[in-house]
């Protein structure tokens, strides 16, 4: 786990925005279960004191295929399959799948 929240940390610090804008938007992950979610959190638009959170990518782990699942969340706000690359071998195949983004469904 301890190895998995480094390789986490090591690829937020690279994708991050500037220190100056981090109170206003910043990335984070969590980790639930078999699951690892990463998201967006900035100041909600009309409430600047709340912080709302804007998914990115997930993956979970899948036991029967030995294997990562990739998703991603569209407008419907629902998690649906990386068709590109449904799933991957490791975490490291995973966080470089979301940052190449190829296809344009992690960061826009």
């Amino acid at each position: 786990m301890r190895e998995h929240e480094a390789a986490l940390d090591a690829f937020l610090e690279r994708r991050r925005p500037p220190e100056q804008v981090r109170d206003k938007v910043d990335l984070d992950y969590r980790i639930e279960e078999q699951s690892i979610v990463i998201f967006e959190k900035r100041a909600a638009p009309r409430d600047p004191d709340r912080t709302i959170e804007i998914a990115v990518a997930k993956t979970t782990y899948d036991r029967a295929e030995d294997a990562l699942r990739v998703f991603w969340q569209p407008r419907d706000r629902k998690w649906h399959g990386y068709e590109p690359r449904p799933e991957v071998e490791s975490l490291a195949d995973f966080l470089e799948v979301v940052d190449a983004d190829r296809h344009g469904c992690f960061w826009g």
